[in-house]
This record gives C-alpha cells, structure tokens and sequence, in this order.
C-alpha cells in the first residue's frame, strides 16, 4: 500500500507542476470601427485582474462600451471599446492596446507573487 500511496503522491506533484507550467494568458485584440474587440483568457481564476485590465483601458483612453467576464475556475474578459473623444484613430492601434493588456497582466501577476512571498 506505501507504494501506490508514494505514486499518487508522485503524481499528483507532477499534475500540480504541469498545471503551473501552462498557466497561460491568450490576449487577442481586433479592431472594430471606431475601437477594438479585445479577449482575454487566463487558465486560472485570477482575483483582482479585472480591476488591472479596465485601468490600463482607462490610461490608453478607451471606453467599454459592452463586456462579459467570467471568473470562476478560469478567467475569461470580453470586451468592446471605443476610444474616447479627443482620441485619434491613429494614435491607438491593435498592438498597443494588446500589449498594455499584457503589461498590466504581468504587474499584476508580479504583484500576486509578491503577497504570496509575503505570507511565507
């Protein structure tokens, strides 16, 4: 019996460190009309993420017009923006917005490793 126990162990480690391992974040930006239908998913459920994506929204000037989010076991952002008045279509495009989206990610995740390093 130690030994199927010592398996189950083994391999419930390995699942552990694979699911850790492929953690990823999918961010896919479109440009609509007058704005950008931006998707975002993260194979985990991430507390607090939403809050960081609407703000770097906020600092490139764009609006949410409509949205879904789920949070549950993953978590999934739709979205579509316009960009603010006074905002020329030019001065925004597809891959910026994409990778402030991604840049807010990272420093949220930063700041997420960061109170986990606190609490040990």
């Amino acid at each position: 019996m130690g030994s199927k126990d010592g398996n189950k162990a083994s391999l419930y480690q390995k699942l552990q460190h694979l699911r850790s391992a492929t953690n990823s974040t999918a961010v896919k930006v479109e440009t609509l009309e007058k704005g950008f239908l931006i998707n975002v998913f993260w194979e985990r459920n991430c507390q607090g993420l939403l809050v960081s994506i609407l703000e770097a929204f906020e600092d490139l000037g764009l609006e949410v017009l409509d949205a879904r989010v789920s949070c549950s076991d993953t978590f999934h952002l739709e979205a579509v923006s316009d960009q603010n008045e006074g905002q020329t279509s030019d001065s925004i495009d597809a891959q910026v917005v994409k990778q402030a989206v991604l840049q807010a990610i990272r420093i949220w995740s930063d700041d997420q490793q960061d109170d986990h390093d606190d609490d040990h």
